[in-house]
């Protein structure tokens, strides 16, 4: 039988207060704790709550021939716990299922992969460790931030374990070739690929709603009938999209949540395909060719490259000064430095300095809560600009405190020292008198 494989993205990042340039030096205070709770709030009424609700009652209905994934950032787990303990408790009780997937991902949604292997790594192993104490699952697939992959990324996520990694099945990669097989990567070639079909992804994600589209309105007959048109020897149907498509993007009034919760029953009734996670996938289906990718792609935008978040002066700057701080961010031991550093990584502080207003505008507009790119960069530098100050502080109070004695038996030591050393010049003084 074909495969179904749905994969849902749930992200929250911590927004950034407005920081002013004669805040730097006064307060190190960065994120904009009223907005990430009522935005948290916002989105688990709208979203979260409702949807998981779907997805457990479709679970129940039809039992483990029904399964779905999720990769849940680590700063929306933790958002979770600090402002939605009630949708934590959701995504549990679906994980409790035994039909529900988690995927591994970076802690704070980041562009790590990018500049840092160590750093990269850190994060996945901070994001695991909450997937397993929130969830008991351990990541057996993984996905990068914005799926986000290359060969020397494939190479990484290979050498920390994984067998499977989810990506985009970008045209100007493929070619010819359909996304609705598994791969395998060029340079790691036991790390299988799971490539989604943005075409029918997006059916649902961005033009479910959409009257001028031509296909409107999708219902579950129709695009379980486009399903069926697929090639016989195609072997599976990657669907993934953004979790908060359900109740925010697409709104309830649109009927999203109808179309969702008739979908398996259709696709029982009147198709010979079934619903897998992406472990289940990637171990039923062998690869059917290498896909090399020298060049980084993601799930952005018409390009699906970087440009959406490294593609002006302004984010590369920003990406450049942040990282150039890896090292010295590396010998301290100051739990509050160490949190704002991987929360300033998080890759939404990049996209709002985007300056693509074209093709893609309206979507990166939605999601900018800044007037103009420009702002976003300014306030993003003026936070920098402090923290960039108090890593140099710490730095500076641990090299000084390197001469110093630090615990008891020390002090006793060099004041024992500095006795003896007293009584030697004391004798030296009374010699030359």
């Amino acid at each position: 039988m074909k495969a179904i494989c749905f994969y849902f993205q749930v992200h929250q990042p911590y927004r950034l207060r407005r920081y002013r340039f004669f805040d730097i030096g006064k307060s190190d205070h960065y994120f904009d704790d009223f907005a990430n709770e009522r935005i948290m709030r916002k989105v688990a009424e709208k979203c979260y709550l409702p949807t998981n609700q779907l997805m457990l009652d479709l679970i129940h209905q039809h039992g483990d021939k029904f399964k779905i994934s999720y990769s849940i950032s680590g700063t929306a787990l933790t958002q979770f716990k600090e402002y939605a303990p009630d949708v934590l408790a959701s995504f549990q009780r679906l994980a409790d299922t035994g039909c529900v997937e988690f995927l591994a991902e970076t802690y704070s949604h980041s562009l790590s992969a990018l500049k840092s292997k160590e750093e990269f790594e850190r994060q996945v192993k901070t994001q695991v460790t909450m997937v397993e104490e929130l969830f008991g699952q351990t990541p057996k697939v993984f996905r990068n931030t914005e799926l986000i992959y290359s060969d020397e990324i494939s190479n990484m996520v290979y050498e920390m374990g994984y067998k499977a990694m989810l990506t985009e099945g970008a045209k100007h990669v493929l070619g010819w070739r359909s996304p609705n097989f598994i791969y395998n990567s060029a340079t790691s070639p036991k790390l299988k690929l799971l490539l989604k079909n943005f075409t029918m992804s997006d059916d649902i994600a961005f033009r479910f709603s959409n009257r001028a589209w031509e296909e409107w309105p999708l219902t579950t007959e129709k695009y379980v009938d486009w399903l069926n048109q697929m090639d016989d020897n195609e072997e599976v149907v990657n669907l993934f999209m953004d979790y908060e498509t359900f109740g925010e993007h697409q709104w309830a009034e649109t009927g999203i949540f109808d179309f969702m919760r008739k979908l398996p029953e259709q696709v029982f009734e009147k198709s010979n395909f079934t619903f897998k996670t992406p472990s289940e996938v990637a171990a039923t289906y062998q690869p059917i060719a290498p896909m090399n990718v020298q060049y980084p792609i993601s799930w952005a935008d018409e390009e699906r490259d970087l440009t959406a978040w490294l593609g002006n002066e302004m984010q590369d700057e920003a990406f450049d000064r942040l990282y150039s701080l890896e090292e010295m961010i590396e010998k301290i031991d100051n739990p509050k430095l160490r949190h704002d550093w991987h929360l300033l990584q998080t890759s939404d502080h990049f996209y709002y300095q985007c300056t693509k207003w074209f093709s893609d505008g309206d979507v990166h507009k939605y999601f900018n809560p800044y007037d103009s790119p420009y702002e976003a960069f300014i306030n993003y530098m003026n936070v920098l600009s402090d923290f960039m100050t108090r890593v140099e502080d710490e730095i500076a109070r641990i090299e000084s405190s390197k001469s110093l004695p630090t615990s008891e038996k020390e002090v006793v030591a060099e004041i024992k020292k500095l006795k003896k050393r007293l009584k030697e010049l004391e004798k030296m003084v009374k010699i030359e008198s």
